[in-house]
């Protein structure tokens, strides 16, 4: 091996390491300019990588900036409509669905967290897991409103003539809905690690993504922790 020269390796899937992308600490001379001069020896692609995540945070933090505006109206207005002590505001326990679909969208946050530290450490395999154990959940929670909806149904409570019935299925019918968009958002993050990535770009990519969703995905479990105490204990 020639000095100044690191031989490329094939990392495997649980490796822990980057993804080797031609590295070279010098070219065929052995002058370390790799044949491109002095200047920026980045080409278009590699900018156009750079540029495009910045350019998903950004959305990513306008549209978290819409759902804060749109479940705090909502939640203002509950508050509001609660304490103006209205005949019309008949409270009713929680069904046993909503106690539930809190413990696993709480269980789907941690469950993410790992898959991003897997695709941060580049560990392909231990990523893909996490990331369909994390969409199992979201699934499961929809699943558990929809049958909260449907024990309300079979209680007799429905949108009209109780203000706080109209306010239940409205806020967690309205969280449902985003979550779902989170889960439609996981499945590009499953989809980028469920081949094998052989490039340091592709991994930037995928590891980009995952981290806004991450954002997303968090920020739901939150909403929906303080919907939560609204409704069960704001009455």
């Amino acid at each position: 091996m020639d000095i100044g020269t690191i031989e490329p390796t094939v990392e495997s899937d649980r490796s822990g390491k980057r993804p080797s992308s031609s590295l070279s600490g010098g070219g065929s001379a052995g002058n370390g300019s790799s044949g491109r001069g002095d200047g920026d020896d980045r080409s278009e692609d590699d900018v156009a990588t750079e540029v495009a995540p910045s350019k998903v945070r950004v959305f990513t933090w306008f549209l978290l900036l819409v759902v804060l505006m749109t479940f705090g109206g909502l939640s203002a207005a509950y508050i509001m409509t609660a304490t103006n002590g209205a005949i019309e505001w008949r409270p009713f326990a929680l069904p046993i669905q909503v106690w539930i679909s809190t413990v696993i969208i709480l269980v789907s946050s941690a469950v993410y967290h790992r898959a991003k530290v897997a695709l941060d450490t580049y560990d392909r395999l231990r990523a893909k897991r996490w990331l369909i154990a994390t969409t199992a959940l979201g699934a499961a929670f929809i699943s558990s409103q929809m049958l909260a909806w449907v024990e309300l149904s079979r209680r007799g409570l429905y949108f009209e003539g109780n203000p706080y019935a109209g306010f239940f299925y409205i806020l967690t019918g309205l969280h449902a809905l985003h979550v779902l968009g989170g889960i439609i958002a996981l499945g590009s993050v499953v989809i980028g690690s469920w081949n094998e990535i052989d490039s340091e770009r592709q991994w930037d990519r995928v590891r980009s993504l995952g981290e806004v969703v991450g954002w997303y995905w968090h920020f739901m479990g939150g909403v929906w922790l303080v919907l939560f105490l609204l409704l069960g204990f704001w009455q």
